[in-house]
């Protein structure tokens, strides 16, 4: 699921970037690895195991030879941990295959180890807008066990089947050897799409994608680009500039969401596993959202920023008239992502939940976080489950010890990843305005506190700011959905985050 993506620009010891490492000191985000930890990835990089099911003889297993697929990474240029590969291709007699590699961490890390003490400890890669905070050492995610081109590497290989439609025909999940052929960015393979000089492997990402974009409208699902953010330098003044996804991102993206609706559905079938839920209440889409929900918060942000959203007009539906190209829509988009953080996980052993707790609301369907192993704790015990529910086995007693207590740590690791977003877009928001302080701006109020009306959280219009604002001293409370001028009081990037009093 979507999150913010912020980019710094600027020189390597700017303010900002200053402000950002104190942060992290602030946020307690860990600098190094453990020293056992990090002695046991290094072990493993040189001579990573194969996973083996209960009782296996040492060195029993070897891997399936799959380096014959010629894979390709797509990330963003530059991107250090590649953990997914993908090869298309038509099916005899119609239809499509997808096969999807997906780094193999359990290959690197053992059970009980201090390696994997360590990745229960961080359970999420922290992504700040100058630097990543990884899960795993970088031996491992940038090397040992990336899926670099050119590169032998162990992984669990998925080959998904789909009809002429794009809609699943069959799944198995194997381990495999596997060698992508290619390490892609989007915007190189967007520019052969759009001229046709792509080849067939790529042409058919844009075939499969659209195909299953397809599938997800009938589902009712909701899809959110979200621009990223470039925090960009000027003259001593920073400003945010937005960069649109392309197509291809949202194409690409669809072969994830396959992968993880086929790990929730092999999951359920089997009767252990770990889905992505996210229930229904938390996206109420319609015409009459309570005044204080989110959805009802969001209606007065889109008018904030001037985009139109008919009352009649749900919210799934509107995110498909959005160009985030357009600076309001790129903004409305970012706040978006704050109606799915009502997701958790929801783990079983032995009987699959009833049908009405394993839906995510987002994709309209039962889900499963698979595709980021190296990026996501959860993803490994994943790659487990359906292993066994793919060969009709039981999986490892070292992943069924550990379902009970997985979604109480995923949703430990996914609130710290949210605080580092938070707080790294109240330090960002004041390095923007940092020069500004005592201005008049206008702006939405958004929310009041229900316990005092006059203090609530305001939208301005242009910079698209959101901060804390406080009724004028002896002046009338907060108007909540109303535009009024509030003056800037306080922005100082890394110590005070904005705050904003009516004028």
């Amino acid at each position: 699921m979507p999150r913010l993506h912020m980019h710094v620009t600027d020189a390597a010891e700017s303010p900002l970037r200053l402000a950002l490492h104190e942060l992290r000191g602030r946020l307690e985000t860990p600098d190094h690895f453990p020293p056992t930890a990090q002695a046991e990835a290094d072990s493993a990089a040189r001579a990573p195991r194969i996973p083996a099911a209960d009782g296996a003889v040492a060195g029993e297993h070897t891997l399936e030879d799959a380096t014959d697929l010629p894979l390709f990474t797509l990330a963003p240029a530059g991107s250090p941990d590649l953990d997914q590969a993908v090869f298309l291709a038509r099916r005899p007699g119609g239809g499509y295959r997808v096969h999807h590699a997906l780094a193999d961490i359990a290959a690197f890390v053992t059970p009980g180890g201090a390696l994997d003490a360590e990745a229960h400890h961080r359970v999420t890669t922290l992504h700040f807008p100058d630097e990543r905070v990884p899960l795993y050492p970088p031996v491992l995610s940038e090397g040992a066990a990336c899926l670099l081109p050119d590169r032998d590497r162990p992984a669990v290989l998925w080959q998904l089947d789909l009809d002429a439609d794009g809609a699943p025909a069959g799944v198995r999940v194997r381990r495999a050897l596997v060698r992508s052929r290619a390490g892609l960015d989007h915007a190189a393979v967007q520019k052969t799409l759009d001229d046709g000089t792509a080849e067939e492997p790529l042409a058919l990402l844009r075939e499969i994608g659209q195909l299953r974009e397809e599938q997800e409208v009938a589902r009712g699902a909701i899809s959110l680009n979200v621009p990223e953010q470039d925090i960009v330098e000027e003259d001593g003044r920073y400003r945010l500039a937005y960069r649109a996804p392309l197509p291809v991102h949202g194409w690409h993206a669809q072969i994830s969401l396959l992968t993880g609706m086929a790990a929730a559905e092999l999951m359920l079938s089997a009767g252990t596993g770990i889905l992505r839920t996210l229930p229904s209440p938390a996206l109420a889409q319609g015409g009459h959202p309570s005044p204080e929900g989110s959805v009802a918060r969001l209606r007065l942000t889109a008018r904030a920023l001037g985009v139109d959203w008919p009352h009649h007009t749900s919210y799934a539906a509107l995110l498909r008239t959005l160009d985030p190209r357009r600076p309001a829509h790129a903004a409305f988009l970012q706040d978006c992502t704050a109606l799915l953080r009502g997701a958790g996980y929801t783990a079983f052993d032995g009987t699959a939940p009833p049908a009405s707790e394993v839906l995510h609301a987002a994709v309209a369907a039962p889900y499963a976080h698979a595709t980021a192993p190296l990026r996501r704790l959860v993803d490994r015990y994943t790659s487990e489950l359906c292993l066994a529910a793919s060969a009709g086995t039981e999986a490892p007693s070292w992943v069924r010890g550990a379902l009970a207590g997985l979604p109480e740590e995923m949703e430990l690791g996914t609130r710290r990843a949210h605080r580092v977003e938070r707080a790294c877009a109240d330090l960002v928001e004041a390095a923007l305005l940092r020069d500004r302080v005592g201005e008049v701006f206008e702006g939405m109020v958004v929310e009041i506190q229900e316990a005092d009306p006059t203090q609530g959280t305001v939208h301005l219009v242009d910079p698209a700011v959101i901060g804390p604002v406080e009724a004028a001293p002896e002046g009338p409370a907060l108007p909540l959905g109303r535009r009024i001028p509030v003056r800037l009081a306080e922005a100082d990037p890394g110590h005070r985050p904005v705050r904003f009093t009516a004028a």
